[in-house]
């Protein structure tokens, strides 16, 4: 009796484990270019672009310049986008996706992260995806909206992650310190004049999550931790909060020095991973092909 007691306890704790699986999806990670431009030194933020096939919009971490940048898979700096007036209070992920207008696409800069746990409030900044010009060229940006939000129960948590459900154009934020982390939701608003309260829509028994991506289409999410990539396919199109109740695959990762950011590539064929600059080491950017 001890013993199938002892199993049963044992599969009921390992089920909702992610599990690295031998059949992956996906290819080995391959290096496609180092970073060479010091623009780039603490990258925590990568999406890719939807009117620039091909490019992706990456930014740094806080403290750094209010600065979105459009780079190709060399890591070259092609467009330079400043948003005016505002801070980089501690920006950790970027998204693109639909917005108001159906027929443009929009950047959002989540300035969501809190590593002491002081703010009360947390922002997403989204704006018209430009167009690229000639190389390095650089515009600041006034018309832009600010998604302010809050956590429920005055929360105060660090957050690195952040992904929009182009079906839905619901954003959601994953927390990062927590034992489990939460996920929250923020809904679809055409107003962004009042603070909205985010809701919980699920946890995960996974530590430290730094990036988080849902493919165009939503058949594919992907989280990273400083360690790991976790999978969920969504081929039959659940909502997020039921694809978050299953048991992801773990995908082979290739270590890098404070790997904090992964994105899609908008034609769906893998994704890319870019760490930030750590002394005495190279980062690279690395593409992650499906089989």
């Amino acid at each position: 009796m001890r013993n199938t007691m002892g199993i049963t306890l044992l599969f009921l704790l390992t089920s909702c484990v992610p599990q690295e699986r031998p059949n992956s999806e996906f290819l080995p990670g391959k290096k496609l270019s180092d970073i060479k431009e010091k623009k780039l030194s603490e990258v925590s933020g990568l999406a890719s672009s939807i009117r620039n096939p091909g490019l992706l919009w990456a930014h740094n971490d806080r403290g750094n310049r209010p600065e979105v940048y459009l780079i190709d898979d060399k890591c070259d700096i092609k467009r330079i986008v400043v948003l005016d007036g505002i801070k980089n209070r501690d920006w950790e992920d970027i998204a693109v996706g639909p917005g108001p207008d159906s027929t443009k696409s929009y950047v959002y800069v989540g300035d969501i992260g809190d590593n002491d746990g002081v703010h009360k409030l947390k922002y997403i900044y989204r704006f018209e995806e430009p167009l690229n010009g000639p190389d390095g060229y650089k515009e600041t940006v006034t018309d832009f909206e600010t998604i302010v939000f809050r956590l429920p129960n005055s929360r105060q948590m660090d957050s690195e992650a952040l992904f929009i459900d182009a079906a839905t154009k619901d954003l959601y934020i994953i927390t990062k310190r927590e034992k489990p982390v939460h996920v929250y939701q923020i809904k679809y608003s055409n107003s962004t004049a009042d603070t909205v309260t985010a809701e919980e829509t699920a946890t995960l028994p996974i530590y430290e999550i730094v990036a988080a991506d849902l493919s165009a289409n939503g058949k594919d999410l992907i989280m990273k931790t400083y360690s790991h990539i976790y999978y969920w396919n969504n081929s039959a199109g659940k909502p997020i909060a039921e694809l978050l109740k299953e048991t992801p695959v773990e995908v082979p990762y290739h270590p890098e020095p404070q790997g904090e950011s992964l994105a899609w590539a908008r034609d769906n064929s893998g994704f890319y991973t870019l760490s930030e600059i750590s002394k005495g080491q190279k980062s690279y950017l690395y593409f992650y092909e499906r089989k």
